[in-house]
């Protein structure tokens, strides 16, 4: 029996244009199973899925470097990884001097910020609605308060995207974790960030099994998310090493696949 629901957003329980559909809304209300958001968004691209499917759950955002309560309108911290600041300011430094053409921008808590509005910007601007506040790296690292919890390269040349990251990982760094998502998207988030540990968070606190879990996922930061349940959910649309490993292969995110696997999969569980 399926206690626990979690799933990846983009590509996954989320549109092409980054909204939940009404009809996988209604479905996963219906199946009144509780839902984690897991995500690689900051929690202020992930409030208005949660508020749609009426969660209130911990959710997981930063690629499990937060995991967080939504209350009323306030965010509760219930755990948390960022990166240390002088790495992130010498990476960040980096990609401006080095790969000065690709979109760079970056995550606090409550706050996306970049040195300039770009193609990657306004591609993420379709996803999330938001546009990111205008700083310079320098001013951003003048400001000692700011905990840095991701940053984000968007770039749509493969060739460019290859150099960029194997650059960055031949620098070595210490306690990052440099991820491509997509074949636009390359995050680097605290090493300690990864979906499987606040899958391993939720299970910790509401005494749960791998097989009372399902999860849905399309892409390569899924994978230890998706390792950790014994019901891993692949979209259609998914890449061939989610496909891999699922037990299920539903429909694509265009075609609520998430409602489908929840409506055809779930009574083979003998929910």
């Amino acid at each position: 029996m399926i206690k626990h629901i979690f799933s990846d957003m983009d590509g996954t329980i989320l549109n092409d244009l980054g909204d939940v559909s009404d009809h996988n809304a209604q479905v996963i209300k219906e199946y009144n199973i509780p839902v984690t958001l897991v995500s690689a968004r900051a929690p202020i691209e992930m409030v208005d899925a949660m508020d749609k499917l009426g969660i209130s759950t911990p959710q997981i955002s930063f690629n499990g470097g937060l995991i967080f309560n939504k209350n009323s309108d306030q965010l509760k911290i219930l755990h948390q990884d960022t990166i240390e600041k002088n790495i992130g300011q010498e990476i960040i430094d980096i990609i401006l001097n080095k790969f000065p053409d690709v979109s760079l921008s970056w995550y606090t808590l409550h706050n996306w910020y970049s040195q300039r509005i770009d193609s990657g910007i306004l591609l993420e601007k379709k996803y999330t609605s938001l546009l990111p506040q205008i700083t310079t790296a320098k001013e951003f690292y003048s400001d000692p308060s700011h905990e840095l919890f991701k940053i984000m390269i968007i770039t749509f040349e493969p060739k460019t995207m290859q150099a960029l990251k194997q650059y960055l990982l031949d620098q070595d760094f210490s306690g990052v974790a440099i991820q491509q998502s997509s074949d636009t998207y390359l995050e680097i988030t605290s090493e300690k960030a990864i979906k499987s540990k606040g899958i391993q968070y939720v299970m910790n606190e509401e005494k749960l099994e791998p097989n009372e879990l399902m999860a849905f996922g399309d892409g390569l930061n899924d994978l230890p998310m998706m390792r950790m349940v014994d019901y891993p959910v692949a979209m259609k649309n998914s890449l061939p090493e989610v496909l891999e490993i699922a037990k299920y292969i539903t429909k694509s995110n265009e075609e609520d696949g998430v409602a489908y696997a929840l409506q055809h999969y779930l009574p083979t569980i003998g929910q």
